[in-house]
C-alpha cells in the first residue's frame, strides 16, 4: 500500500482521472459480481424445470421457488443488459464473432436468437449503392449481398368499417332497390368478430382482467365500458355454445378417457351474509381429455372442462353421463363407482393409473429422505418410461407387443420388488404408503401392458388442467359460480383449438363472423380438427 502511495502522481488533474477509472473499474466487477450471481439463479432454476420434466408436477414448494427465480431472472436479466454484458441477438458475423469471444468474458451471458416462424409476413429493403462507382464513375457489377434482419411489432389497433348500402330506386316501375345488412355475430352490436375473439382471448387465455382490456383499448382509441366487455363475452360464449356442444359430446364419445382436476376458489357473498367463511367457496373444474395421437388412433384430440361447486363425486357421475370404456386418472374416490360392475356384470369404465403420480411419491421420498430405496424405485419406473419414449405414435398393436415383451418382465419384476420391500420397512411411513398407492390397485397399473391403447400416465389430462392453474395465479378467484362454468366452457373451446393446432384467435374470430350464416346440422365442420378458414373471396361474399 505505501508503495501504491507513493506512486500516486501529485497533479490533482490526474488524480481525478485515476479515481474516476478506477471507480468505473468498481462499477464494472460489482456489475460481474451480479452477473454471477445471475449464472447462479438460472441454474437453480434449471435444475428446479428439470426435475420437473423428470418427475411430472413437482411439490407446492418447488412450484413456489421456479415462480420466485422466474420473477427475479426478469428483473436481473434487464439490468445485467442495461450495463452491457449480454451478448444481443445479432445475426451477421461480425457479431457472431464477438459473442465468441464474449463468451471468454467475465460476467458476459450470450442469449438466444429469436426464433421467428416461416410464416412470419417479411418486407425486403434493399439498399442499393447505384450503378456507378463513386471513386472513379465506372460501372458497377452485382458480387453478392448481406443481408440482416430486424424484427418489428406492428402494434394492434382498433379500426371502424363503415357498412354503406346505398338506396336506389328503378325509374320505370319505381321498386326501392337495397343490398340486405349482412349479419353480424352480436345483432344490433358494433362489436365486429375479430375484437370479439381479441376480449375473450384476452380474458380467458392470456387471463386478462375486463377492467385492463379497458385501458388497452383505450389507448387504442375506443373508451368501452366494462360492463360492455362482460355483456360481449357472455353473448359471445352463448353463440359459440352449438360448438362447444358438439366438442363436449366428441371427447365424451372416446372409449379412453384422462380425467384430472384443480381447485379454483369462487367468490360467495351470500356465504358472508350467512356467516359462513369469508364469502369465498372452493369449487373444482375437471378437465376430460381425448387424445389418440400417442397411439395414431382416429378419433380427434380434444378437451372437455366442467365446473362442480365442491369435490363430491357425484359430479363426476354426471359430467361423464353415459360415457362409458377406459378412465385414466388419478385415484380420487369420487371414480370408484364408475369401476363397479353394472347390470350386465361389466363396469363402465376400466381403471387406468397413472405412473407419474406414483413416481412423484418416490421423488418426495428421495428428496426430503436420500431413502436408497425412493431412488430405486425410481430407477425401476424410469426403465419402463425408458421403453415408452421408443414406442411413442406407434400403433396400439405395436404398442403392445412391445410392451408384452419388454414391459411386462420388468414390471413384474417390479411388482415382486415392491411386495418384498413393503414387508422390510415402517408400516406408518412415507414409504409404505406409497407402496400400498400401488400395489392396492396394481391390475389399474398393469392395464397398459394388455392395451397399446392405454398411456403409462395420466399426463394428458394434467397438461389440460395446467391452463387453470396458470390463470389461477392471475385472477385469484372466479367472480361467481356462473363465471366458473363461462370459464370451464370458453377455455373447452380454446384448449381444444390448441390441440388441434389451431390459433385460438383466429378460429374464434372465424366462428363468430360466420356462426349465424352456417346451417345448424352442419355445425361439425365448425369444429376445430374439421374447421377450414374461409378464403377472402368467401368471407367478401358473406
Amino acid at each position: 500500500m505505501l508503495n501504491a502511495a507513493s506512486d500516486l502522481p501529485e497533479d490533482p488533474a490526474l488524480l481525478k482521472a485515476l479515481i474516476a477509472q478506477l471507480q468505473a473499474q468498481n462499477t464494472k466487477l460489482t456489475t460481474t459480481l451480479r452477473a454471477h450471481d445471475l449464472v447462479v439463479q438460472a441454474l437453480r432454476l434449471q435444475i428446479a424445470r428439470l426435475r420437473r420434466q423428470a418427475f411430472g408436477k413437482s411439490s407446492e414448494k418447488i412450484e413456489r421457488e421456479i415462480e420466485q427465480l422466474e420473477f427475479a431472472l426478469e428483473d436481473v436479466l434487464v439490468s445485467v443488459a442495461q450495463q452491457g454484458l449480454v451478448t444481443s441477438d445479432q445475426d451477421d458475423s461480425e457479431a457472431q464473432a464477438a459473442a465468441a469471444s464474449a463468451e471468454t468474458t467475465p460476467g458476459s451471458r450470450p442469449s438466444r436468437r429469436p426464433r421467428v416462424s416461416a410464416a412470419t409476413p417479411r418486407q425486403r429493403h434493399e439498399l442499393d449503392p447505384g450503378s456507378t462507382c463513386p471513386e472513379c464513375g465506372g460501372e458497377l457489377r452485382l458480387v453478392g449481398e448481406d443481408v440482416s434482419e430486424i424484427l418489428e411489432m406492428i402494434t394492434a389497433k382498433l379500426q371502424v368499417i363503415e357498412v354503406a348500402r346505398p338506396k336506389k330506386s328503378c325509374r320505370c316501375c319505381e321498386k326501392m332497390v337495397q343490398m340486405p345488412a349482412p349479419s353480424r355475430p352480436i345483432p344490433g352490436s358494433m362489436a365486429g368478430g375479430s375484437l370479439l375473439a381479441y376480449v375473450l382471448i384476452s380474458k380467458f387465455d392470456d387471463h386478462l382482467p375486463l377492467y385492463r382490456q379497458n385501458e388497452i383499448l383505450a389507448r387504442m382509441g375506443a373508451d368501452i365500458p366494462r360492463s360492455t366487455l362482460a355483456d360481449w363475452c357472455g353473448r359471445s360464449m352463448q353463440i359459440l355454445q352449438p360448438v362447444i356442444d358438439r366438442i363436449e359430446a366428441s371427447v365424451l364419445g372416446s372409449d379412453i378417457l384422462h380425467a384430472d382436476d384443480t381447485p379454483i376458489r369462487v367468490l360467495a357473498p351470500e356465504r358472508r351474509a350467512k356467516g359462513i367463511g369469508k364469502g369465498v367457496m372452493q369449487g373444482r373444474i375437471w378437465g376430460y381429455v381425448c387424445d389418440q395421437r400417442p397411439w395414431a388412433g382416429t378419433a380427434p384430440p380434444g378437451v372437455l372442462y366442467r365446473y362442480a361447486p365442491n369435490w363430491k363425486a357425484e359430479h363426476v357421475l354426471a359430467h361423464l353421463g353415459s360415457a362409458s370404456g377406459i378412465l385414466q386418472a388419478d385415484a380420487y374416490k369420487g371414480y370408484a363407482k364408475l369401476y363397479e360392475p353394472v347390470a350386465d356384470g361389466e363396469p363402465r369404465f376400466q381403471e387406468a393409473a397413472c405412473f407419474a403420480h406414483w413416481r412423484r411419491d418416490f421423488h418426495d421420498i428421495w428428496t426430503s429422505q436420500k431413502s436408497e430405496i425412493a431412488q430405486e424405485a425410481l430407477e425401476r419406473i424410469g426403465q419402463l418410461y425408458d421403453i415408452e419414449r421408443k414406442i411413442a405414435g406407434k400403433p396400439a398393436d405395436i404398442r403392445r407387443a412391445v410392451r408384452q415383451e419388454l414391459s411386462r418382465p420388468k414390471l413384474e419384476a417390479l411388482h415382486s420388488w415392491a411386495e418384498k420391500q413393503l414387508t422390510r420397512i415402517s408400516t406408518k411411513g412415507d414409504l409404505a404408503k406409497a407402496f400400498r398407492y400401488a400395489l392396492g390397485r396394481w391390475h389399474a397399473f398393469s392395464l397398459f401392458i394388455d392395451d397399446g391403447r392405454v398411456a403409462i400416465d395420466n399426463n394428458a389430462a394434467e397438461r389440460a388442467v395446467r391452463p387453470i392453474c396458470l390463470g389461477k395465479k392471475n385472477w385469484l378467484f372466479a367472480g361467481s359460480e356462473t363465471g366458473a362454468e363461462t370459464l370451464a366452457r370458453a377455455m373447452t373451446l380454446i384448449e381444444s383449438a390448441k390441440m388441434n393446432g389451431l390459433d385460438p384467435q383466429a378460429y374464434i374470430t372465424d366462428l363468430l363472423n360466420r356462426i349465424h350464416d352456417h346451417k345448424i346440422n352442419r355445425i361439425d365442420e365448425l369444429l376445430p380438427w374439421n374447421w377450414v378458414p374461409r378464403t377472402i373471396p368467401q368471407a367478401l361474399a358473406a
